[in-house]
């Protein structure tokens, strides 16, 4: 038989991941809401959706319930309470967040969500391809569901740069990284990072992917 890597489940090092690309997202979405003016209700709205469209999509598909938001509702308290600070505070954060900042908080979430969302996959039993695409949902759905409640076409699907080519090389790194003695701790930090760089280099120097414009 083929070897195939052992897969421990480290709940409380994803479970860190988790929260702190929770975090990243509802900044996008707090920064996104403020652009759009909205208020207190689409601040809170906006950054919900994307810090758990993701990771909601990625549970309904594993067919995990509860939902990891609601089985841990200290998250869905964490952006209400978050959102009651940056409602008020949106104009003074938008003079001083700069759109590199913006850009480095979106590529550090990309990676995260995208290496939770592939460890739980595999910690469920999926294929690994199918572990991957999970990852490249996780790591993608949020944004994408941002953007159409913001009005607008998902930017992964109109700035043509490689923002689900990261997250799915990154992801696969993470699965290649198993058949080698390096831990698994190990293993989902370096991927992490990993997509965070490539994102982070595709912007720098706009690359983008081939089209027929």
């Amino acid at each position: 038989m083929p070897y195939m890597p052992h897969v421990p489940v480290h709940v409380s090092l994803v479970t860190v991941i988790e929260i702190v690309a929770i975090l990243v997202g509802a900044f996008s979405g707090f920064v996104e809401a403020r652009r759009k003016r909205m208020d207190l209700v689409g601040v809170f709205t906006v950054a919900f959706i994307t810090a758990f469209g993701g990771g909601t999509l990625r549970d309904i598909l594993l067919d995990r319930r509860p939902l990891f938001w609601v089985m841990h509702q200290e998250y869905a308290i964490l952006i209400f309470v978050l959102a009651l600070i940056a409602a008020p505070l949106m104009r003074t954060l938008k003079q001083i967040l700069s759109e590199r900042l913006i850009v480095i908080a979106d590529a550090i979430g990309l990676g995260l969500f995208a290496v939770a969302g592939v460890s739980q996959a595999q910690a469920a039993g999926m294929p690994l391809f199918i572990a991957s695409m999970m990852g490249v949902i996780t790591g993608i759905f949020g944004g994408v569901l941002r953007d159409i409640v913001c009005n607008e076409v998902p930017m992964v699907f109109r700035d043509g740069k490689p923002y689900a080519i990261c997250a799915f090389f990154g992801c696969w790194l993470y699965i290649g990284l198993q058949y080698t003695e390096i831990s698994d701790d190990v293993a989902l930090w370096v991927s992490a990072a990993s997509i965070t760089v490539m994102r982070l280099v595709t912007w720098k120097f706009d690359l983008h992917l081939p089209s027929d414009k």
